[in-house]
């Protein structure tokens, strides 16, 4: 299986880590040898057809910040590669624009267009039209996988699809975003907004500008991906109702404290997309604590079902795209 992977931060080095550690026992149990022919970041890029030496790669952008210091170094742009390089499968994972989507929308769609499968963690292009994006791939014949961007390596939507076969979800709610389930954990236990906020980036939970995920875009753009893939739904940003957790005070803790509740940042499917600060039962299976997601999906037949797990992570999240990556080699050898 050849590899063209876009983007080689965190999550693209712990790809190629993954890669590393696991060759043997994917050959053993799953028939695959993944080859990356091509790895483009933000300064630079690097092709071989015959596959890259993944260490080197890593080498490369420990020494020299980027790629383009493996050997000669390609410097092709990104489309040139994708539409040029031979590979069945294209692994997108740029960072998040959520206004523009770009440059993971190119990216994906200029894939998608030249027969490649994608897999992305990218929630972006996602958010902004994933139901265009789905039928795009639909009419070209390939694969598009999307695990990572929601629960990281918690596999939230396999479980959706998959374990719940045969049954109809009707709505599903729950936690979303590590980084605001984790202030608010803190602020329960007595700390203010800001002093959580500022423990939440010396941890590394936050970013150093952290309004996607306090403001509530980032659990809006998952709650958009789950609702299209889960429900059939085909909404975007635009369809979501969404308020973050700025304004959640000490006294908010204080009395939710008193009626038995914690207060989180729910994201529910239920008479509407919305993704609001929700008071919510101490012994409820969604009040978890810290950086966990969780998901409570409410099916017709088998009734509620809840699953936890840790949301984010390079590591955590390059697992998801190597799930996609079986999947995606599973399928081509059904064919």
């Amino acid at each position: 299986m050849r590899i063209i992977l876009i983007g080689f931060g965190v999550v693209g080095q712990n790809i190629v880590k993954l890669l590393l550690s696991r060759s043997e026992d994917l050959y053993a149990l799953y028939g695959m040898k993944p080859r990356i022919v091509a790895v483009v970041d933000s300064k630079g890029s690097v092709v071989s057809t015959s596959g890259l030496d993944l260490q080197m790669l890593l080498d490369a952008k420990k020494t020299k910040g980027t790629v383009g210091g493996y050997g000669d170094g390609a410097r092709k742009d990104v489309v040139e590669i994708i539409e040029s390089i031979d590979a069945e499968v294209v692994v997108e994972v740029t960072p998040t624009n959520l206004k523009i989507g770009e440059p993971g929308m190119t990216n994906i769609t200029t894939a998608i267009k030249n027969g490649r499968n994608v897999i992305t963690a990218n929630k972006g292009p996602l958010a902004l039209a994933l139901p265009s994006l789905i039928e795009l791939a639909e009419y070209n014949g390939v694969m598009l996988r999307f695990s990572g961007t929601v629960g990281g390596g918690t596999p939230i939507l396999e479980f959706a699809k998959r374990c719940l076969k045969g049954d109809r979800i009707v709505s599903f709610r729950g936690i979303l975003n590590g980084t605001t389930n984790y202030i608010l954990t803190r602020m329960e236990e007595g700390l203010s907004f800001d002093d959580a906020m500022n423990d939440a980036k010396e941890k590394g939970y936050a970013e150093a500008e952290p309004s996607l995920d306090i403001d509530g875009y980032d659990a809006a753009a998952k709650l958009v991906i789950m609702a299209n893939w889960v429900m059939g739904m085909k909404v975007t940003m635009k369809d979501v109702n969404f308020t973050g957790i700025r304004n959640v005070t000490a006294d908010d803790m204080k009395n939710a404290l008193k009626n038995h509740n914690g207060i989180k940042l729910i994201a529910g499917s239920n008479k509407g997309l919305t993704v609001q600060p929700t008071e919510i039962p101490k012994n409820d299976p969604l009040c978890v604590n810290g950086t966990l997601n969780a998901v409570t999906f409410s099916s017709e037949y088998s009734g509620q079902q809840t699953i936890i797990g840790r949301g984010a992570g390079g590591m955590e999240t390059a697992s998801a795209v190597l799930r996609d990556l079986i999947e995606i080699r599973e399928a081509m050898g059904k064919v």
